[in-house]
């Protein structure tokens, strides 16, 4: 089973994403957080390249620093899909990775899913969508919006999604130099749980704020720094950590003013200029 000869010979992106909003609206009896949530994707991200190989087994080109390679989401989606096909191929993962861990911007998340469309296509599964985000969802509760692939309003642990339409956007990025563990930010006994449902058809661009933010900024005050900084841009429409951070962003409505805000950027802080896309760049 493999796909065309030049998708084997192209690189797969592996986009970011943004938390336009993120609201904790309850906590199942298993302990899963209940989440509403707008996810928007980045036109930067991480590529990846796959090779196909004879010998059935799944190995990383380059294994990432401290992470063993059972434990790398891109080889446990590898295996998950080979699974579930029920076929007996291998593959070299080649991944070149520029999101940062623990950042909230979905890197792991996006690189899983990518794998999982790309072998699906290369592997010739033919699995539809909804079984590719249920396979993902059992690697992390982000990867299945990026499967789904459209800017959308996302309920429940995040599976659940309402396409929305959103205004053009560039965004200023800033990547403080923590890593968040989402685990961590919501095992917080003084994290809010209990925010009102939005319903999703009366949402609006700015409604809603990052329920995790006062956590992360409490626990990691390089985060309320950066947040702090993003507010005091004038033009920017908004400013928030996305997902459980580390990572912030200010939304602007020009090029030229996320790019003047990037040149202002203190020393010390560190950042990317990245156009809002409401269209997952591999397209299922």
């Amino acid at each position: 089973m493999s796909g065309a000869t030049n998708d084997w010979d192209r690189s797969w992106p592996a986009p970011a994403k943004i938390n336009l909003f993120l609201h904790v609206v309850g906590r199942r009896a298993d302990g899963y957080h209940l989440l509403q949530t707008v996810f928007r994707f980045l036109d930067h991200g991480d590529e990846l390249r796959f090779s196909s190989r004879d010998d059935g087994e799944i190995v990383l080109a380059r294994p990432l620093p401290g992470v063993p390679p059972e434990a790398d989401l891109t080889v446990r989606a590898a295996r998950l899909l080979r699974d579930a096909a029920g076929i007996q191929a291998g593959v070299t993962i080649d991944l070149s990775k520029w999101l940062p861990a623990g950042g909230g911007l979905g890197g792991g998340s996006s690189d899983a899913a990518t794998t999982l469309m790309a072998l699906n296509r290369l592997w010739s599964c033919r699995l539809s969508s909804a079984e590719l985000q249920a396979l993902g969802l059992s690697l992390g509760a982000d990867v299945p919006v990026f499967i789904h692939g459209r800017a959308c309003f996302a309920e429940g642990v995040g599976e659940r999604f309402t396409d929305v339409a959103l205004p053009p956007a560039w965004y200023l990025v800033t990547v403080p130099g923590v890593s968040v563990p989402t685990a961590e930010i919501f095992r917080a006994p003084d994290l809010r749980r209990d925010t009102p449902m939005i319903v999703p058809d009366a949402w609006q661009p700015g409604m809603g704020g990052n329920d995790l933010e006062p956590v992360a900024s409490s626990l990691y005050p390089e985060v309320a720094r950066h947040l702090d900084w993003l507010r005091a841009r004038g033009r920017a429409r908004m400013s928030a950590m996305t997902g459980s951070g580390a990572c912030c962003f200010a939304e602007f409505a020009a090029l030229a003013d996320a790019d003047a805000a990037l040149a202002d950027l203190p020393d010390g802080m560190a950042g990317f200029v990245a156009r809002g896309v409401d269209f997952h760049p591999i397209q299922n």
